[in-house]
């Protein structure tokens, strides 16, 4: 009997369990709904501005004018800037793993790093990597929030601190995938490029072709004003926009990963079950062996 006490105590421990991934699996549904809501929302805005600081380039080029701006500038790359976007918590299946794998696979050489999240920041202190600063932001991910990380990367740009700005993190593909990206912004080389990309994302907007054909634009005081104060913007606006959809991507991971856990657990509850049955019948017959044999005798 002492084998089905065994097994009664790890039925019940293990439906525990299933109780607490499934609120889990709620409560990360809920957020994921909300930070894709969030994500979706954020792509149509940086795509505009993207387009829009080509329109401005564009006309500069036409006119003549010499485009000079820090954000454009090729530089020799001695020490790489990376923004790593990660999870505080874990339980989000191989999310973070996959990321800092990219990060140890593709960032070679001088490095400094900035980190959102308490898995990036153990990442990189165990790593014996340099660790300039680590944020905490909040689940709404406010545009406030993240000023002071703004400033100080792009600060560390405009000093000469770093030669490159790029962003590591997970990005938001559908529910059941999320891929690991480092994704380079300054300097801005192929601005059509990020265009196309963002552009996939933005299926409900007009080609990028149809709306030049009929727009005129007019930019006061001059085009040469709004492309000194446009990229900072465009940066800060895409940092943004990443930070909701590396969001987007943890809360997903983090239902499917519950749903899988409380499946497993139901399973097990199954098995234990039929585990715990089989043994009861056992014992049973053996007591009635035992009895008719006592009777016999």
């Amino acid at each position: 009997m002492a084998n089905l006490r065994d097994i009664r105590r790890r039925i019940k421990s293990v439906k525990n369990t299933r109780q607490i991934t499934r609120a889990m699996q709620l409560v990360s549904s809920s957020k994921m709904k909300r930070a894709q809501d969030a994500a979706v929302a954020g792509r149509p805005y940086a795509l505009l501005l993207a387009d829009l600081l080509d329109t401005v380039g564009e006309k500069l080029d036409l006119s003549g004018a010499t485009i000079s701006h820090p954000f454009f500038e090729k530089r020799e790359i001695k020490t790489r800037g990376i923004l790593i976007l990660s999870t505080d918590k874990g339980l989000c299946g191989a999310l973070n793993t996959n990321l800092f794998r990219k990060i140890t696979e593709e960032v070679k050489g001088a490095a400094k790093f900035i980190t959102v999240g308490r898995k990036a920041t153990q990442f990189v202190s165990r790593s014996g990597r340099g660790l300039v600063a680590d944020f905490n932001i909040s689940d709404k991910a406010a545009f406030s929030e993240l000023r002071p990380m703004l400033k100080l990367l792009i600060d560390a740009y405009k000093n000469g601190e770093v030669d490159t700005i790029e962003i590591a993190y997970p990005s938001f593909v559908n529910v059941l995938v999320q891929e690991p990206v480092i994704q380079s912004l300054l300097p801005i080389i192929d601005l059509r490029e990020v265009l196309e990309q963002l552009k996939k994302r933005v299926s409900d907007l007009p080609s990028l072709e149809a709306r030049s054909d009929s727009r005129e634009m007019v930019f006061e005081p001059s085009a040469e004003a709004v492309l000194d104060a446009l990229p900072e913007l465009y940066v800060k606006v895409i940092i943004h926009q990443l930070l909701l959809e590396s969001r987007a991507a943890e809360y997903c991971a983090r239902m499917v990963a519950m749903k899988a856990a409380t499946d497993n657990a139901s399973t097990l509850i199954d098995d234990l079950t039929l585990d715990y049955n089989k043994a009861r019948q056992a014992a049973i017959t053996q007591e009635i062996l035992e009895i008719a044999a006592s009777a016999a005798a």
